[in-house]
């Protein structure tokens, strides 16, 4: 695949689910900035703040080649009569019941948003086909790997939480979609991302607040965890130079051909979570008082990027050092929440 940062989308029509989410917004954001026209979608549950959901949307509120619809995808009737009607060339699906742990809580929520969300997207491409659907899935899918870094092509039959199950499945149905129905669907395994308007459930986020507050910090696993954290303006990024280029229908492991595709995106640079502490510590001017635990169930004690197939298709791959983002995070936070 050729770099696709010399491909023009200006004026291409692009769905994007979860649009008032973390990785939604910016989204959304980039692909404007790109003369994309673009209709975002988002239920705007609570699962966590939605005065933060709403705040993103105001920054998109306004902006040229910009609506937004509610909706919750798993409502087959409404997408399909949403994708008809827009016709977009591609979609972005984002839109998910996010985080591990809530997952071991609410399971059936899981299901209905990630699973049955899935699907009705995938039904509605296959009743009017687009370009390339582009999906979220997760690091989780890993699960219990212990090879490092994580490539595509190692196993992942060894899930942690019901989370990691849903964006399994995700990459399953979207294979078959692609060889029965002919939809190029490319999956996005997303590693720890963060940045400016993240997600409060996020660790970074929530370590933030408790220092602020003075407060202290759950350290899992009594620190002896790694994760790779991708900066999100390098999510975007892959995002944007993987949209136009829909994979071609390929066969790999005795399988029928389909036009699927998996990619990690991630910094390939695992972070001890004591460092990691170390860094908000230091972008904060504070120090952080410590509470050791014992690992939390559904977590994993590493993730780690291989990016060399993202890397050779987009000649592009996430790059932000930890200390960088982070700086850039906690001054959104101070600003956004007058901290």
């Amino acid at each position: 695949m050729s770099n696709s940062a010399a491909v023009d989308i200006t004026a291409k029509r692009v769905l994007v689910t979860g649009a008032a989410g973390f990785i939604g917004f910016h989204t959304c954001h980039k692909l404007l900035a790109l003369g994309c026209r673009v209709l975002g979608l988002d239920d705007l549950n609570a699962y966590y703040d939605v005065a933060l959901k709403h705040a993103r949307l105001a920054r998109l509120d306004g902006l040229e080649g910009f609506a937004f619809e509610r909706c919750d995808v798993a409502d087959k009737a409404r997408m399909l009569s949403l994708i008809a009607d827009f016709q977009p060339h591609y979609v972005v699906h984002l839109a998910a019941q996010a985080g591990v742990r809530f997952s071991l809580q609410d399971p059936a929520q899981y299901v209905r948003a990630n699973v049955d969300g899935f699907l009705a997207v995938l039904e509605a491409c296959r009743a009017r086909p687009v370009s390339h659907l582009l999906y979220a899935s997760s690091s989780s899918v890993y699960g219990a790997n212990t090879k490092v870094p994580f490539s595509e092509a190692d196993r992942v039959d060894d899930p942690r939480s019901l989370y990691a199950v849903t964006k399994r499945t995700n990459e399953l149905m979207a294979h078959t979609y692609a060889e029965l129905f002919g939809i190029a669907a490319s999956g996005l395994r997303f590693f720890t991302v963060y940045g400016p308007w993240g997600r409060p459930d996020m660790a970074y986020f929530s370590f933030t607040k408790a220092i602020l507050d003075g407060r202290p910090i759950d350290v899992f696993n009594h620190g002896q965890m790694q994760r790779d954290f991708t900066y999100i303006d390098d999510v975007v990024e892959a995002i944007a130079r993987l949209l136009p280029l829909a994979p071609e229908a390929t066969a790999a492991s005795g399988r029928a051909a389909a036009a699927h595709r998996i990619y990690n995106v991630g910094n390939h640079a695992p972070v001890a979570l004591g460092d990691f502490i170390g860094v908000i510590e230091a972008a904060l001017g504070r120090k952080a008082q410590r509470r050791m635990l014992p690992m939390q169930p559904g977590d994993v004690p590493i993730t780690y990027a291989d990016v060399a197939r993202l890397a050779a298709a987009v000649d592009f791959a996430p790059a932000t050092p930890l200390e960088e983002g982070m700086k850039r995070f906690v001054a959104w936070y101070r600003q956004f929440y007058n901290a």
